[in-house]
């Protein structure tokens, strides 16, 4: 079955590079019009006019700033006078204070949770006073596989991961009677630049070593997931999560273990 996403009106937050701009561009490539949420105007335009054969657009949503949580929704509501697909893309945290439980100063753990779940949260809200109104309409949160597997560090971050899968969850069950579906994607380890540029290839080979498919996620893969679930393929499933991690955390933690012995 052929995916055709056109007249679809969708929005992509966090979508001017990694993750979020190949889910960008391979909605575009199916025929949806997709706006760049981004807060970064220059950059957008620029991915715009590369890709001018495509239907792409620039709207303006900075997440450190909860007046435009709301906006960027009611500026494309304003201009298409629908939105019909959702993809909260934002997350972030800071490897420098986002530690562990001892050594995460609580200021910095709830302002790192706060401007994830915030950035994921009020855009639903906000889109979902249409889409009640349009009988009709599909959210996709990115969440991560840490949201389900405990980490040595990264407690805020980890910790808001998990808030977003059951905020999804939460969301399909309250709003499924309008026709809205929700459904998350837990990323495991995607090459993206910033991946690249901080992975150890001692670090790269024993995280591998946890995988029963022996290499690195491509955002490639993040992008295909979210558009079997923008298309009407998925149209029987909501509240949830799509794993995209190559069997990270599949099975026995002592798999590594066995797998490297083997070989």
């Amino acid at each position: 079955m052929e995916i055709n996403l056109t007249n679809k009106v969708a929005i992509v937050t966090a979508s001017t590079d990694g993750i979020g701009l190949d889910i960008a561009l391979t909605l575009a490539k199916n025929n949806a019009k997709v706006y760049l949420a981004s807060r970064n105007k220059e950059k957008a335009l620029n991915i715009i006019n590369k890709y001018k054969e495509l239907s792409l657009h620039f709207v303006y949503f900075d997440p450190t700033n909860e007046e435009s949580l709301y906006s960027f929704i009611d500026d494309v509501i304003s201009i298409e006078k629908r939105i019909d697909l959702l993809v909260n893309n934002f997350g972030t945290t800071d490897l420098k204070v986002d530690l562990d439980i001892l050594h995460t100063n609580p200021e910095e753990y709830f302002k790192i949770i706060n401007l994830n779940i915030k950035a994921t949260y009020i855009p639903c809200h906000q889109v979902i006073k249409y889409m009640s109104k349009q009988k009709f309409g599909n959210i996709i949160n990115i969440a991560s596989v840490a949201g389900n597997v405990p980490d040595f560090t990264r407690i805020a971050y980890t910790t808001s991961k998990s808030l977003i899968i059951n905020l999804t969850k939460n969301i399909a069950l309250q709003v499924g009677k309008d026709n809205i579906r929700c459904n998350c994607i837990l990323p495991g380890m995607i090459n993206t630049n910033a991946v690249a540029k901080n992975l150890t290839e001692d670090f790269k080979k024993t995280f591998l070593s946890t995988l029963t498919i022996k290499r690195l996620g491509e955002t490639s893969d993040i992008a295909n997931a979210t558009l079997f679930l923008a298309s009407d393929l998925s149209s029987y499933i909501t509240g949830q999560e799509i794993t995209v991690s190559g069997g990270f955390n599949l099975g026995t933690p002592l798999f590594a273990f066995f797998n490297d012995k083997n070989n």
